[in-house]
């Protein structure tokens, strides 16, 4: 007779209450979402009262002096100053354009997701590397940085949300994403080293220079030639397909003002209506009926611990706000140029705080300054060494502005090698392919392709 034996094993999983999930969830929703969220627990719960909403004061009572914007938000909803069917039919239509908008690549990529016949850990996992792209599919901040426990599972993930449509999302660059979708295909003209090395000359590929890549690599020309053409048929930026050329209007969450020598950091208090407990509602909570008080008082705790998260929620934004501010001083006074190397961990350890609750409040917000409203993401870029006497360092963002400026000025057509020149006299080594790299990031295109002066 075979014995029956317990046995142990250990494994990681994630477990989180219900308050921490909402408290999460609250935290990483931008304006549009987080208002509607909280116009649902105003609807679910009827201890939450709404006390003030500046987002319904009349247009011409805060922005006078902007009779344009006022006409339209006039033709596309409803301003608080107009009632009957005229206001109510406009404000159906306004609120059926904004259901029709298009799927976004988080969205569609989200939508796959939840068919997948993946445990719970590893879809958490996936979702949050979904919500970590930009537009073009790329990762906005390394993986790696986003996960404390549970890098082992981070690779498996990576590839289940590459093999999702469109391939080849989930990537760190252009030439990753073309990698990747080459390993997915089932029709690749050749064996994968031999389309890699293709990949390494992409400038020779883009010039159609066949027979001088096909010497180089020591392959035919027709075969170098039908190995070009396929990967010509992949998508460099498979997000940018779910890119919407409609235009939208950004909610800054976080307003910075300069006043003198000074910045004021506001919270965009126009977006973020004030929420109480209903007085009335309260006196339920001695009702002597049991069912009476006890729904009263569970409804009360649920309304304050709603409120404390959209207050932490706040506080936690200014604070990431703040210590941006200080770190990027120089871009506040100067502009983008001046944009300086910042990392999610830089923020995290000056506030004493994990990676991921800077990553949460970072995405999907934008912050208004005096050059135009940013998301908050922007503000976090790669460091690039500079080689010159001051040994200082340029941020990826703004030697890639530099660059949109040197190609924009040229009066004569510059090779990706000119430009390399020129960074090099401003004191920031970069190598031509790192050029050709932040120059197709611009979309901006070769000296073969563009036109001077554009």
């Amino acid at each position: 007779m075979q014995v029956q034996r317990p046995s142990f094993s250990q494994e990681q999983r994630l477990r989180m209450n219900p308050q921490l999930l909402l408290s999460i969830k609250l935290m990483e929703m931008p304006v549009a979402e987080l208002r509607e969220r909280i116009d649902q627990e105003l609807e679910r719960n009827p201890a939450l009262e709404l006390i003030e909403d500046k987002s319904t004061v009349p247009l011409d009572e805060t922005e006078t002096n902007r009779k344009d914007e006022y006409e339209y938000f006039q033709n596309t909803s409803d301003p608080g100053r107009r009632g009957g069917e005229q206001a109510s039919e406009e404000h159906r239509r306004f609120i059926e354009g904004a259901l029709t908008r298009p799927e976004t690549l988080q969205e569609h990529l989200l939508r796959q997701l939840q068919l997948e016949p993946v445990d719970s850990e590893l879809r958490a996992i996936a979702e949050t590397l979904i919500q970590n792209l930009d537009d073009d599919g790329f990762h906005k901040e390394k993986p790696e940085t986003l996960f404390a426990t549970v890098q082992a599972r981070l690779f498996e993930a990576m590839q289940l949300v590459r093999g999702l449509e469109p391939a080849g999302t989930c990537t760190s660059d252009y030439r990753q994403s073309l990698s990747v979708q080459i390993a997915l295909s089932q029709d690749a003209p050749a064996e994968i080293p031999e389309m890699e090395k293709v990949l390494d000359e992409l400038e020779l590929l883009e010039r159609e220079k066949y027979s001088v890549l096909a010497k180089k690599l020591g392959f035919d020309e027709e075969y170098t030639r039908e190995i070009c053409e396929f990967i010509k048929t992949l998508s460099p930026f498979p997000g940018r397909s779910f890119a919407s050329d409609d235009v939208r209007y950004v909610v800054p969450d976080i307003r910075v003002v300069r006043d003198n020598d000074e910045f004021i950091i506001n919270l965009n208090d126009e977006a973020f209506p004030v929420l109480g407990i209903n007085p009335n509602f309260e006196k339920f909570g001695d009702s002597a009926d049991q069912a009476a008080r006890d729904f009263a008082r569970e409804n009360i705790r649920e309304a304050r611990l709603f409120i404390s998260h959209l207050s932490q929620r706040s506080q936690t934004l200014i604070r990431v706000a703040n210590a941006i501010l200080e770190f990027q001083r120089s871009f506040f006074i100067n502009g983008p140029k001046y944009l300086t190397p910042l990392t999610l961990s830089d923020i995290a350890r000056e506030l004493k705080v994990h990676e991921t609750t800077v990553s949460r409040t970072a995405n999907g917000k934008y912050m208004q300054t005096d050059w135009g409203i940013f998301e908050i993401r922007y503000f976090f870029t790669n460091s690039i060494s500079g080689a010159g006497s001051s040994g200082s360092q340029y941020s990826k963002e703004s030697v890639k502005e530099i660059i949109k400026e040197i190609i924009s000025g040229e009066n004569r057509l510059l090779s990706d090698q000119d430009i390399s020149a020129l960074l090099s006299q401003k004191g920031i080594a970069l190598a031509r392919r790192t050029v050709a790299k932040y120059r197709k990031e611009l979309d901006m295109g070769s000296s073969y392709t563009r036109k001077v002066g554009k």
